[in-house]
């Protein structure tokens, strides 16, 4: 499994790319002189918020055989993450990300994975099946099944897991990374009954169960067979149910500067409250004030909060309430 036989708190499966975010905001990005080279990809970034908590963490991904999947690799040891299941597709580019920045709630991304992306090329078989079986939280991706080898390698890790809490499926529907929508549905749908966990936002959510009113958004994800439904509303908050509670909290005061971070810093921090046995109200609001901190940032993973952050912004959500 791995050294000394010590388990995994996280493991992360999936994007893994070069984020080139411009250093200027509300500008266009044919006007941008500037970038700030950061990790990124949303696997990636959930393995590095995680981490951030202290706990035990490896990603399991692809890169080039490039300078930038060299800074890639440097990178995730750096924040404390596990790289040895992260390996190179030589004939392939590492993927890179560029977006534009106009706060409050426009992010527009552009993916630069061609000809394809060394993170779809994870093969079946790359994983040692007892650290998928064995870790704290399993947390796979809705990107990651839409391409094969990747989708056949989600499939042997969640056979190995089976099933077993927490194994984590972030919809992450990005539309231009699958053929089309109804492909994204029919698989995302059908890995549900395979997790306990199930987290996204109204669109994600549409295309996973075919719902967007969040009540019956994460009623349709309980009824695929997951444990807990986690619906991000954006402004209007974050909903959670499980079959017997429902959480609902308003979102975190912020001044967003970069809001592409939010999700994943939510991610790490989830994972955060589960490990820790937190009730689910703890364990949301902690997700949700991880979220907002990002927002407040310009990149995602190098700005994924500590915990003495999220702390201090709580205490000043519970002192302002």
């Amino acid at each position: 499994m791995t050294p000394g036989n010590q388990r995994y708190d996280v493991l992360s499966v999936g994007r893994l790319g070069v984020d080139l975010y411009p250093q200027a905001i509300n500008t266009p990005l044919a006007r941008v002189e500037q970038f700030g080279r950061y990790l990124g990809g949303t696997a990636a970034n959930v393995a590095v918020a995680a981490a951030r908590y202290g706990h035990r963490v490896a990603l399991v991904s692809r890169t080039g055989a490039d300078p930038f999947g060299e800074f890639l690799h440097t990178a995730l040891r750096e924040f404390g993450v596990d790289d040895r299941w992260v390996t190179a597709v030589p004939e392939l580019p590492t993927p890179i990300t560029f977006c534009e920045i106009f706060p409050p709630d426009e992010f527009p991304i552009w993916f630069y994975r061609y000809p394809a992306a060394p993170d779809l090329q994870i093969e079946p078989g790359s994983v040692d099946p007892d650290a998928a079986r064995s870790a704290g939280v399993l947390w796979l991706t809705g990107t990651g099944l839409s391409a094969e080898p990747s989708r056949t390698a989600h499939a042997e890790l969640l056979a190995a897991r089976g099933r077993a809490r927490h194994t984590v499926l972030d919809l992450d529907y990005r539309p231009t990374l699958w053929p089309d929508a109804a492909t994204a549905s029919r698989t995302i749908g059908a890995a549900l009954a395979q997790v306990t966990v199930a987290v996204g936002n109204l669109d994600e959510c549409e295309i996973a169960v075919g719902q967007r009113e969040p009540e019956a958004a994460a009623q349709a994800l309980l009824d695929a067979g997951v444990e807990l439904a986690v619906v991000k509303q954006g402004p209007a908050g974050v909903l959670a149910r499980t079959a017997s509670e429902r959480v609902q909290l308003p979102p975190v005061p912020v001044e967003v500067v970069n809001g592409l971070g939010a999700g994943d810093a939510f991610g790490g921090a989830l994972c955060h409250g589960l490990l820790s046995g937190w009730p689910l109200t703890r364990t949301l609001a902690y997700a949700n004030a991880a979220g907002a901190l990002a927002a407040g940032r310009l990149a995602c993973s190098v700005d994924m909060p500590y915990p003495h952050e999220v702390a201090a912004l709580l205490d000043r959500v519970a002192a302002d309430a």
